[in-house]
């Protein structure tokens, strides 16, 4: 199945308008379906399509196997001789001689393992770009992986690639408007909560949700897809992540699993790891925010529009959070069949966590709320969850606000809830952090809830919100 992405693959489809060959990069965590839009572009372009796919670098692999895998890969695309080449240099003059100037998109897919065991993969590649297919104005070829570390390091930031790149494409999760559309017909006859529920869990990755069955419960999908021993859910993670953070993978798992409970800083960071504040952590969330699975909750201080100093990081990732916080502390038991499902209420905290989840999912999906809150139209400065920790000396307040969006001469509070019933107590919440922002007197503050659940005929009568949101409205529903 493939929904939505019509942005990127206009983006792609205006390079065929050029009259010389176009090199892209494209980025991603793994199942967001990088090498699925680069094959749909090609599909509807009518252009060949040869993909070359890297092996996962095995500890008894070399660079030998990669290259026997080129080789073979490309043989039974194009007919080609199949002995292995010689380096790489080889390989890729073999590949110019099969484009024959035909209207091709070549995909060398997870390009990090394929140049994993050759240091001089980029630089051989760069060379035969030079020399051989940029000289093809008929060419999109585009270098996709996972490991968006490796990417940037040897491709986007080395200099020997300057301005040789037509375009650079950062995969996202799917918006909501296009995750829904997995549930097919059956989404209009689908309680709202029960799509969310599962969204919260699984983000918008297209993997996880191919594997949906519309026709199950929230609950039911998620027992099946996390807590069976073959679910997707439960054995993706270690895999991914292992893939995917190269560098130093143990701690980095470490310093993911310390922000579970939600936003920290270095400091604490270290401090809940009971470590010295060092740059190993900052490599260690910097390769995590790379990779997608963490966010820097920056931004601007709404009460000086100065840039955050103190920046805050969150886990991004709906399912790696949802992993680590209730599928691996009982994924033994799940693999020897002996973990009891009841129901998602079994697990301590589950609406706690799920509020925390929902709030994550519509953070992350924020420009979807732009046109409700007729800030299509505005530069955005910041968007962005908003902390401030208590200062016990100068006995100020501390505050936390679920999202907030600043213009240069407005901001809005914007309070996101999943609960079944939503009372009055929520005006009293908003309006009590709305008192604890010293806002400069040139901007205006406005307040808008976005909410999952039944809300109480009072809230919308004491028009305190300058707009209230039904989540359902983001789904298309």
């Amino acid at each position: 199945m493939f929904f939505g992405r019509e942005d990127l693959l206009e983006q792609l489809s205006s390079l065929w308008r050029k009259r010389v060959s176009s090199l892209v990069t494209c980025r991603g965590r793994r199942r967001i379906g990088k090498s699925t839009l680069i094959e749909q572009f090609a599909k509807r372009s009518g252009a060949r399509f040869l993909k070359i796919e890297g092996i996962r670098p095995e500890r008894t692999a070399t660079n030998d196997d990669e290259l026997a895998a080129f080789a073979k890969q490309l043989s039974d695309q194009c007919g080609c001789e199949r002995t292995p080449p010689l380096d790489w240099s080889d390989a890729f003059r073999r590949l110019d001689r099969e484009l024959n100037g035909r209207k091709t998109v070549v995909l060398l897919d997870e390009v990090s393992w394929l140049a994993h065991f050759d240091a001089a993969f980029p630089s051989d590649f760069k060379i035969a770009w030079d020399n051989l297919f940029k000289k093809h104005d008929r060419l999109i070829f585009v270098l996709c992986g996972s490991v968006s570390s490796w990417i940037r390091d040897n491709i986007i930031d080395n200099g020997a690639f300057m301005g040789r790149r037509s375009l650079d494409i950062v995969m996202k999760e799917l918006p909501l408007r296009e995750c829904v559309k997995f549930w097919g017909a059956v989404a209009e006859r689908t309680d709202p909560r029960e799509i969310f529920d599962v969204l919260s869990v699984t983000g918008g990755v297209p993997r996880y949700l191919e594997e949906i069955d519309p026709a199950l419960s929230a609950a039911e999908n998620i027992r099946k897809l996390a807590f069976a021993a073959q679910g997707v859910l439960r054995t993706d993670f270690d895999e991914m992540f292992t893939d995917v953070i190269t560098r130093r993978p143990q701690f980095s798992s470490q310093v993911l699993k310390a922000l579970v409970d939600g936003p920290r800083q270095t400091a604490e960071i270290a401090s809940a790891l009971g470590v010295e504040k060092s740059g190993n952590i900052s490599l260690a969330l910097k390769q995590l925010e790379e990779a997608g699975f963490v966010a820097a909750t920056g931004g601007r201080n709404p009460e000086t529009g100065e840039r955050l100093r103190d920046r805050y990081y969150r886990i991004r990732d709906n399912y790696a959070r949802f992993y680590l916080k209730c599928v691996e502390p009982v994924k033994e038991v799940i693999d020897d069949g002996s973990f009891a499902f009841v129901s998602l209420e079994q697990f301590d905290g589950w609406n706690v966590d799920m509020g925390l989840a929902f709030e994550n999912l519509i953070v992350n999906n924020y420009r979807d709320l732009l046109p409700h809150l007729h800030l299509d139209k505005s530069l955005i400065m910041s968007a962005s969850p908003y902390c401030r920790r208590p200062a016990l000396k100068s006995c100020r307040e501390g505050v936390q606000i679920d999202l907030l969006l600043q213009t240069r001469l407005s901001m809005c509070l914007v309070e996101i809830k999943r609960r079944r019933h939503i009372g009055r107590e929520v005006i009293s919440e908003v309006a009590e952090k709305c008192r604890r922002i010293s806002r400069p007197g040139d901007v205006s503050m406005k307040t808008a809830l976005v909410y999952e659940g039944e809300l109480a005929a009072s809230v919308e009568a004491d028009g305190f919100f300058d707009v209230l949101l039904p989540a359902r409205t983001l789904l298309g529903l």
